[in-house]
């Protein structure tokens, strides 16, 4: 497998879908994001997008694994490259939001040096007009995360 930085734009839209299933808000971040995907020879298993949003500070607004190639370390190795480039650009800090019901992502995150900072109730009634369900659960709110890098 191998990472290598790639147009957002050029990403494979059904994988950007798979963490966002909002086709606008995919649509506006890809403008102005930054893309890394991870690469099976031509196939792409993973894809993670980031923005620059503040001095010193990025997000990362999507990351997505084939569902056939998840819980294979994919999701982690494009993380770990994300904190890479961004300790490399002298970003201090990368922030995140996922939903309450994103069990696997949320412990990924924290194993990747992510903390909660925060909650923004009813997130996803707000800004999507189809319920979402993971793991049984109602996706309602969105928990953030930040990982410093900086020290």
């Amino acid at each position: 497998m191998t990472i290598q930085a790639v147009d957002p734009k050029r990403l494979p839209r059904d994988l950007l879908y798979l963490a966002d299933p909002s086709e606008t808000l995919v649509e506006l971040y890809l403008t102005r994001g930054h893309g890394l995907a991870a690469f099976q020879g031509d196939k792409v298993l993973g894809v993670l997008v980031w923005l620059d949003t503040r001095p010193g500070t990025r997000e990362i607004v999507n990351l997505a694994v084939r569902p056939e190639e998840q819980n294979k370390g994919i999701g982690r190795a494009l993380l770990e490259a994300a904190l890479r480039e961004a300790r490399e650009a002298n970003v201090l800090s990368i922030e995140l939001g996922t939903g309450n019901s994103s069990i696997g992502q949320l412990a990924l995150y924290q194993k990747c040096g992510f903390r909660i900072v925060g909650v923004d109730p009813d997130f996803f009634l707000r800004h999507y007009s189809e319920p979402i369900f993971e793991n049984g659960i109602r996706c309602r709110d969105m928990v953030r995360l930040r990982c410093d890098l900086e020290g």
